[in-house]
């Protein structure tokens, strides 16, 4: 079957190559000049977002969408790959190969001889696995870690890597306290009037915030994601009390503002 008959084809079993045949097609002369124009650069903010809307759909438990937006996230790696095969460089065969292998390699309790009886064993064997395989043994503990990841991710990531070898607070009363710390620490920078130390301290208490949320077992990047929301429906919400009461945001004062945003908080 060749990609024209593909592009058509109805087979529950041939989607993945009926989704390929319809990328060639939209890279090839006489196809789409926008698709035809897209670099691996130009399309990882594209990579970004699709994620992030595939995590909104999982955390709105809405999974008529979800499937939606995997197809979407799917679509990222299709094009890479084509991107990728029209460069020589690899296939989307060799990412599936790639994958696969990995997870074979990566599962020795799994596919071959190795006791890992419970998810911290399997985590720890896939840690010490990996660093194997990167040839990190020589390296830092926590070389590498979260590279790429939104700043608030990479925290929470450094932090769980390193509590696997005891460096952490045995309760978040620890964490609380250093909180609080922290907190002093960037109220006495900000009486110095020094910019750099203020930014600085700020930036231990934001890591100390999302040690907290590790704690509670808790995405800090979906934390800050629901305050957004949450921000974003009083601000609207305030915005309707002063039209209500012939005021536009412009006119408002902020004691006018703050009384409106003190109703929005009650709903």
């Amino acid at each position: 079957m060749n990609d024209a008959e593909m592009i058509d084809c109805p087979d529950s079993g041939k989607q993945l190559a009926r989704l390929r045949a319809i990328m060639h097609r939209l890279r090839a002369p006489g196809g789409c000049p926008w698709d035809a124009e897209q670099t691996h650069a130009s399309l990882a903010s594209n990579l970004i977002e699709e994620a992030h809307e595939t995590v909104d759909t999982i955390e709105r438990g809405d999974l008529n969408h979800l499937k939606e937006e995997l197809g979407d996230l799917l679509l990222q790696v299709m094009f890479h790959s084509e991107l990728a095969e029209e460069a020589g460089h690899f296939t989307l065969e060799d990412v599936a190969r790639g994958i696969s292998d990995k997870l074979v390699r990566r599962h020795p309790h799994v596919f071959a001889q190795s006791n890992a009886s419970t998810s911290e064993a399997v985590l720890r064997q896939w840690d010490d696995i990996k660093r194997v395989e990167k040839g990190d043994e020589g390296q830092p503990f926590l070389h590498g870690i979260g590279k790429g990841l939104p700043a608030l991710l990479r925290a929470a990531k450094l932090q769980k890597k390193a509590s696997k070898v005891g460096f952490d607070w045995p309760d978040e009363t620890g964490v609380l306290a250093k909180l609080r710390e922290e907190l002093d620490e960037l109220e006495a920078a900000i009486l110095t009037g020094d910019a750099k130390s203020v930014i600085s301290e700020l930036g231990d208490l934001m890591f100390s915030a999302v040690n907290l949320a590790r704690f509670r077992n808790a995405d800090p990047e979906i934390i800050m994601a629901e305050a957004n929301k949450k921000f974003e429906a009083r601000f609207a919400a305030m915005e309707h009390d002063l039209k209500n009461h012939g005021l536009s945001l412009a006119e408002a004062s902020p004691e006018r503002m703050e009384q409106s945003w003190e109703a929005a908080k009650k709903f």
